[in-house]
């Protein structure tokens, strides 16, 4: 038995009983069914999770905690904390939630509303499928759980922020989120993920997102953990008929992160766009899928993912539209593009259209470039240094990623995130 493997018995028999006994103790079994994915997994084959095999995992002890404050976006009505995958009323803030409104943590929603969390709750992430969705769901404890009732309107964005401790083990933690949207509501929710530099541990997040008829959901994610860390994430989505989701994924920080994202179009009318950005340096590997099904007719999904990798890292990019037999009138486009900075940075770049409905409108594309000569030769003879050329042609290609945030407080943080990995670039504030 490898170490991992006895570290995840033991930190799972640790757990003790609770309400969702059995449903872990099934998740935790097809885990050791399943085992880690491998290279020969198609879904993996640009990822390996050796670096995860290779740790074994112990409880987090208190430890030094990242100022909240540090992370705090002006204008946002709630802030939500979790440290080490557990709620901090403590470290929260917030105006109270209108009638009917339930942002909290899914621990506490399980006592107050637990038949709709009970009938939601593993329904749309797959434990049978998918290893790291059963990993998360054999050690569900808490995480973040936002109910909107029918037609119910967030004005001000609900904030999750989601804290590792500098406690000098490695440790591991498996947020579960689940937001349920109602007919015609709307919300803003955006999720910020950190932690130390010191030290090594995993985030392995799921989260469950139902948007009903007419539901409208604004969703950002700004991850910038520890470079030592491993960030693993999964936002599997439900649309109902109208619905509209948007979401935007900003990927900065940890030594091996991925990023998934999964829409499927239950109903027709849906809309769904699906941006993001990349950014990895020295020997960092950055990995974002999406899968957009388009189950259903007259339904309209954009994508566009910007890469940026320097050094020795690398990107990934894997897209997959499924167009279904009656899902007539869609409507799919998807874009990746990726700026390579040095000769040893690399990126896989995979988007894929599968269609089997016959009157569609559908695109892809990828491309994959260094800067251009001539821009630079350009900025040099106008007296700009070779590197602040390089940082402003670089900025360029990424500004337009960070100009599609509209929440101008966390358009202002994404901006400062991307321009201290630009080197010798000291006017962004002027040029953006």
């Amino acid at each position: 038995m490898t170490e991992l493997a006895q570290s995840l018995r033991d930190r799972f028999a640790s757990l003790g009983n609770g309400p969702l006994l059995p449903l872990r103790q099934a998740a935790f079994a097809r885990f050791e069914q399943l085992g880690l994915p491998t290279l020969q997994d198609e879904e993996w084959k640009y990822t390996s999770l050796a670096p995860l095999a290779q740790l074994r995992f112990e409880p987090a002890a208190p430890g030094a905690l990242p100022d909240p404050g540090r992370f705090s976006l002006a204008g946002t009505g709630v802030q939500i904390v979790f440290v080490d995958g557990k709620h901090r009323p403590d470290l929260s803030s917030g105006k109270a939630s209108p009638s009917g409104i339930f942002a909290g943590s899914l621990s506490a929603a399980l006592a107050d509303r637990p038949e709709l969390v009970r009938r939601e709750l593993s329904r749309h992430a797959d434990h049978e499928r998918e290893a790291l969705v059963a990993l998360n769901t054999a050690f569900l404890q808490d995480g973040a759980f936002i109910h909107l009732p029918e037609g119910a309107v967030v004005p001000e964005p609900i904030h999750l922020l989601f804290l590792t401790t500098h406690s000098g083990k490695t440790t591991a933690s498996h947020p579960r989120n689940l937001f349920v949207a109602g007919r015609g509501s709307q919300a803003t929710i955006v999720e910020t993920w950190a932690g130390p530099g010191g030290q090594a541990y995993l985030t392995n997040a799921v989260t469950e997102a139902v948007l009903g008829d007419g539901a409208h959901l604004d969703h950002y994610k700004v991850q910038e953990e520890g470079p030592r860390a491993i960030h693993l994430a999964l936002l599997q989505v439900e649309q109902g008929r109208d619905s509209r989701l948007r979401s935007s994924s900003i990927a900065l920080g940890a030594a091996l992160a991925r990023n998934e994202v999964r829409a499927r179009f239950a109903s027709e009318g849906g809309e769904c766009t699906l941006n993001g950005l990349y950014m990895a340096g020295a020997k960092q590997h950055l990995d974002n899928r999406t899968v957009v099904d388009h189950q259903s007719a007259r339904c309209t999904s954009r994508e566009l993912y910007k890469g940026v990798l320097s050094d020795r890292s690398r990107g990934v990019f894997s897209g997959r539209v499924l167009v279904r037999k009656d899902a007539q009138k869609t409507d799919a486009s998807q874009t990746n593009k990726n700026l390579l900075l040095s000769d040893e940075a690399w990126v896989d770049t995979k988007p894929q259209l599968e269609i089997l409905a016959d009157d569609v409108k559908c695109a892809h594309g990828a491309a994959v470039g260094q800067l251009d000569e001539n821009a630079l030769f350009y900025l040099r003879s106008r007296g700009i240094p070779q590197e602040a050329a390089r940082s402003l042609l670089t900025w360029a290609f990424a500004s337009e990623m960070v100009e599609l945030i509209p929440l101008r407080p966390l358009q202002a943080r994404v901006r400062q995130l991307v321009a201290s990995r630009l080197p010798a670039f000291d006017g962004w504030k002027e040029v953006a």
